[in-house]
């Protein structure tokens, strides 16, 4: 995913944060490495990312992921995708509200 370019006010305003939360730039970084070890489908390096990202300040993510880690390992595997899916049942479920 990689940095966005904010203005110099919002630049600050980050390294403000950035220092008051010296993991959080850890943190971004797993983060983008999981997306794309999602979109790549790179299952042979998950057990290796979950055991970097433990201790991080996405340790519940991690706790969530490895309790299902045969189903995060097979979604990274498998070709298929239930998204069409459950992108349908979402907007019904909108309609079915709306009504």
């Amino acid at each position: 995913m990689g940095r966005v370019h904010h203005s110099r006010a919002d630049a600050l305003q980050v390294a403000q944060i950035e220092a008051a939360l010296p993991a959080l730039p850890t943190a971004w970084a797993l983060t983008d490495r999981f997306t794309e070890m999602v979109r790549n489908g790179r299952e042979d390096i998950l057990a290796s990312w979950l055991d970097e990202a433990e201790g991080s300040m996405i340790a519940s993510f991690v706790r969530g992921l490895r309790s299902d880690y045969a189903a995060v390992a097979a979604a990274l595997r498998e070709p298929w995708s239930d998204g069409q899916t459950e992108g349908q049942i979402n907007r019904l479920k909108a309609l079915k509200r709306q009504m």
